[in-house]
């Protein structure tokens, strides 16, 4: 097998956001562009020489090729062995199992996570550690400036590897292991939970409905859930991989699974509803006639996770991103565990879980996961909640209204202005920044502001500081607006503007979520100008 030297150059903009690069399929799809990226990745581990790394991808459209360059380059780079999910398919949090579960020296990932899939829509790639998970900003870092110094990349000149038959072959001197993407993982979660007790809940008559939205986690869902819990067949909709989705945007919000969320707010609807994104490392959780925010998820599970055998030891600590309500704080407030908020992203949980100080994390962007890996798990919230439904023998609804009374309620929504012009998005963040002084004291409409900062963290562990971490506006009687750009689109800016109130009143805890933040909504506008300054007079999204 010939090994060849391709001459290259920089280009621009290959710099890695929150969770890897993410850009339109055509941009992954032009010459050098994915090689270049990857040969990147190479260098700044020091090299792919003597490595195991496992490769997989959400199976969105261009996923099957560039799986094929990735593993010629690393033939071609000198790793010892590929670990590559059958068909090139590897959920997420599959994927970080199986760099944890193999020792290996980390993981290439094909996914653009939760943004729609197709020639004309997006793809992504990010490097995940030895830990299981995205690699920190450190790596990151080297990974841009490998990128920007590039002058030629090695691949392998061979045909393509058959990736559906399941074992061993080989590419030149490199092992390539294909394995089901399905066993591992399921194995780990029959580890995790009181499976009997969730077969027995189904057995009982309790329904099941699961949005796969033509996702990876379809074959996950349905081997778990209508395999090994014995829930009906057509539990799982949705449930074949599609490259571009089924043309849909497989995002698990009441916007993109409207029609399971719609069907869970109907008369007949089943016990229990949830829905994964395209990666399988995002969920929604919904009952009947009840839509649970991610928020409220984590802080259910943080209350409820002893239920389920494999937290029955109790939980170390809680983390949560800043932007996600504090909801989960509370909880460890009363239940004396430590709680930690970090950054936007993933990667910031990794060492608090590596060094043992926390046991559940989440964000509002509807992830949740625990120390089992180091990605949030869509279908690991999913059979925690099905566990403590099961356990406690109540109802979504039910467990929701006694969490409110014990806790209070942090009413919370986020809204999406997606795609705004990037100019007038910078423009309405650096107006912000620049009056976060005179701020306090002030009044938005009918609030007084009582804080204003722009958020920076200091890791516990390593004791690395993030700064510019989104702007953080609080207001007199425990409101709260938050802005940020999100760092996982492809074109324009997303303005996110989170907002948050807490409610005690036993009397007032169910509300409306749009009307019990009305205020706060009102205030927020105000202060940033966004209807003045991106010409948006409502959000694209609401969750």
């Amino acid at each position: 097998m010939e090994h060849s030297y391709v001459d290259s150059r920089p280009i621009a903009g290959q710099k890695p956001g929150t969770s890897g690069l993410r850009k339109k399929t055509k941009v992954f799809m032009q010459a050098h562009y994915l090689e270049n990226y990857v040969q990147a990745i190479f260098d700044a581990i020091g090299g792919a020489e003597g490595k195991t790394l496992v490769v997989g991808g959400d199976g969105r459209y261009f996923n099957d090729r560039a799986i094929q360059v990735i593993l010629r380059m690393m033939a071609a780079n000198g790793a010892a062995r590929a670990v590559v999910g059958q068909n090139g398919i590897l959920s997420t949090p599959a994927a970080s199992n199986l760099i944890r579960q193999r020792g290996t020296d980390g993981g290439l990932i094909l996914s653009a996570s939760h943004n729609p899939g197709g020639e004309d829509e997006d793809f992504g790639l990010k490097y995940n550690t030895p830990n299981g998970g995205p690699a920190p900003e450190a790596v990151t870092d080297r990974i841009f400036v490998a990128s920007q110094a590039m002058v030629r990349y090695r691949i392998a000149e061979t045909q393509d590897i058959d990736l559906s038959a399941i074992g061993e072959t080989t590419l030149g001197d490199m092992a390539v292991e294909i394995v089901d993407p399905v066993v591992d993982y399921a194995a780990l979660m029959e580890r995790l939970f009181d499976m009997d007790a969730i077969r027995g809940w189904i057995a009982d008559g309790h329904s099941i409905r699961f949005d796969a939205m033509h996702a990876v986690t379809g074959p996950y869902a349905r081997a778990i859930l209508e395999g090994r819990l014995g829930a009906p067949e057509g539990t799982v909709v949705n449930g074949t991989p599609s490259p571009d989705f089924g043309g849909g945007h497989p995002d698990p919000n009441p916007t993109w699974a409207k029609t399971l969320y719609d069907e869970m707010m109907g008369r007949d609807a089943p016990d229990f509803g949830a829905a994964s994104d395209g990666d399988g490392d995002r969920n929604m959780i919904l009952g009947r006639g009840v839509y649970v925010s991610p928020s409220d998820s984590l802080a259910v599970l943080a209350a409820n996770a002893t239920q389920a055998p494999g937290y029955a030891r109790g939980l170390a600590g809680v983390a949560r991103s800043m932007p996600t309500s504090a909801a989960v704080d509370r909880v460890a407030e009363a239940l004396g565990m430590a709680a930690y908020e970090t950054p936007t992203g993933w990667k910031f949980f990794g060492n608090l879980l590596d060094a043992g100080k926390v046991t559940l994390c989440g964000e509002e962007s509807f992830g949740t996961g625990s120390d089992h890996l180091r990605e949030k798990d869509g279908l690991w919230a999913v059979l925690l909640w099905l566990n403590i439904l099961a356990a406690t023998g109540k109802s979504v609804a039910e467990l929701m209204a006694d969490h409110w009374r014990t806790y209070g309620r942090n009413y919370y929504s986020r809204h999406d202005y997606e795609a705004v012009e990037t100019e007038a998005a910078n423009g309405l963040m650096a107006g912000l920044r620049g009056k976060l002084d005179s701020l306090v004291g002030s009044t938005a409409r009918e609030l007084v502001v009582t804080s204003a900062d722009e958020f920076a963290y200091d890791d516990p562990v390593d004791g690395s500081r993030a700064e510019g971490q989104g702007i953080r506006i609080g207001f007199e009687g425990g409101g709260r607006a938050v802005f940020r750009l999100s760092g996982t689109g492809t074109e324009g800016a997303t303005l996110r503007v989170y907002l948050e109130r807490v409610e005690t009143d036993p009397a007032r805890l169910d509300q409306d979520p749009q009307e019990a933040l009305a205020p706060v909504i009102a205030a927020a506008d105000a202060v940033a100008g966004i209807r003045e300054l991106t010409g948006r007079v409502a959000p694209d999204v609401v969750t």
